[in-house]
């Protein structure tokens, strides 16, 4: 199994979509609390649009909201950021707080061997992590891609 990350921010539809056509990526895994985005700009990957294009594309969706930080958690970074007059669109690395409370609080309770064995049972080969951040290195999608990096899967970013 191969697996992916890929954010939304700076990207267009077209190019969105198609890299997951060109990854060959059949498992579409949303790991978002809140699954829609302000603003038409990327209004496609609002939850019942983005499910619709998959669908057309034959890929699935799964919505692992147990992956996902919490409203506290993210006020954490909010914080930070505000701190270094940072905004989420343009945000280039997680702050430590954030890291260590996403860690502690939802990492460490995640049954990742459940989340293997689901995938395994549908079949997927080529998944794909998905948040709104461009940088993975400032989203939490980078740090579930660690962890399974640590279980010996390899991660590329899209």
């Amino acid at each position: 199994m191969n697996f992916y990350t890929i954010g939304v921010y700076n990207s267009s539809a077209e190019d969105f979509f198609w890299k997951l056509i060109e990854n060959n990526i059949d498992t579409f895994v949303d790991i978002r609390q809140r699954r829609g985005v302000r603003g038409a700009q990327y209004a496609f990957v609002n939850s019942n649009k983005l499910q619709t294009k998959l669908q057309e594309l034959n890929i699935n969706y799964e919505h692992v909201i147990d992956l996902a930080p919490t409203k506290e958690i993210r006020q954490l970074q909010k914080d930070a950021d505000a701190m270094a007059g940072d905004q989420k669109r343009s945000r280039k690395q997680l702050g430590k707080i954030f890291t260590i409370a996403y860690k502690n609080r939802v990492l460490q309770k995640y049954n990742f061997d459940q989340f293997i064995d689901k995938l395994d049972e549908i079949g997927a080969n080529n998944v794909v992590l998905f948040c709104v951040e461009e940088e993975p290195e400032a989203c939490h999608r980078s740090i579930v891609g660690s962890k399974l990096n640590q279980l010996g899967f390899q991660i590329s970013h899209l």
